[in-house]
C-alpha cells in the first residue's frame, strides 16, 4: 500500500461526497467537482473521514492508490478552501488585464496576447503587472497559469519573463560577463 493512499481525508462541514463505483462527486461552498474512478479503488466513509483503500493487491493497484487519494483530497480542499496562484509579469512594458471574459497580455510582441478565460477560474490583475488566479479545481488552474506563462518563458540573461510568486531565475553572465 501506498504511504499517500493509507492517509485518512478529512472531510469539513460544509462539505458533501457523493460516491458510485466509476465516479466521485464533491460538492461546497466554492463549486462541484466530479472525477471517474476506477472500480479497483474502494472508497469507505466513517463520519467526517474519507478513506482509500484497494480491492485488489497488484502492482498497477498500488500504483493507482496513492494518485487517487490525492485527486480526491485536492477536490476536498478546493471546494471547501479554493486554490489561488499568483503570477509576476516582470519586463519593460509588460501588463496585463481582464476585459470580458478574457484576459489580454501585453508581452513585447506587435499585437496584444488575448487569452479566454475558463468558467471555473476567477482572474484578479493588480498593479498591471500581478495577475492573481483562483478556482476549486487544481489541475484546471495549474494548466490555465502554464498556458499563460507559456507566451513569455522567464529567460535567464535579462530575469524577464512571465513568472510564478516567488520563484527564483538563475541568471547567467552575458557574453561580456567571463
Amino acid at each position: 500500500m501506498s504511504r499517500i493512499g493509507k492517509l485518512p481525508i478529512k472531510i469539513p462541514e460544509n462539505v458533501d461526497i457523493n460516491y458510485n463505483d466509476s465516479s466521485i462527486t464533491v460538492k461546497g461552498k466554492f463549486g462541484t467537482l466530479t472525477t471517474e474512478i476506477p472500480n479497483i479503488i474502494d472508497i469507505i466513509q466513517e463520519n467526517k473521514i474519507l478513506k482509500v483503500g484497494l480491492k485488489e493487491n497488484t502492482k498497477k493497484v498500488r500504483a493507482l492508490h496513492g494518485l487517487y487519494r490525492t485527486l480526491i483530497n485536492n477536490m476536498v480542499i478546493g471546494v471547501s478552501e479554493q486554490f489561488d496562484l499568483t503570477l509576476i509579469l516582470k519586463g519593460v512594458g509588460y501588463r496585463a488585464a481582464v476585459q470580458g471574459k478574457e484576459i489580454v497580455l501585453s508581452l513585447g510582441y506587435s499585437h496584444p496576447v488575448k487569452i479566454e478565460i475558463p468558467k471555473q477560474i476567477s482572474v484578479e490583475v493588480t498593479q498591471n503587472t500581478t495577475i492573481t488566479l483562483k478556482s476549486c479545481d487544481k489541475e484546471l488552474l495549474g494548466l490555465f497559469a502554464s498556458n499563460i506563462r507559456a507566451w513569455r518563458q522567464p529567460e535567464p540573461y535579462k530575469g524577464k519573463g512571465i513568472l510564478y510568486k516567488g520563484e527564483q531565475i538563475i541568471r547567467k553572465a552575458g557574453k561580456s560577463g567571463k
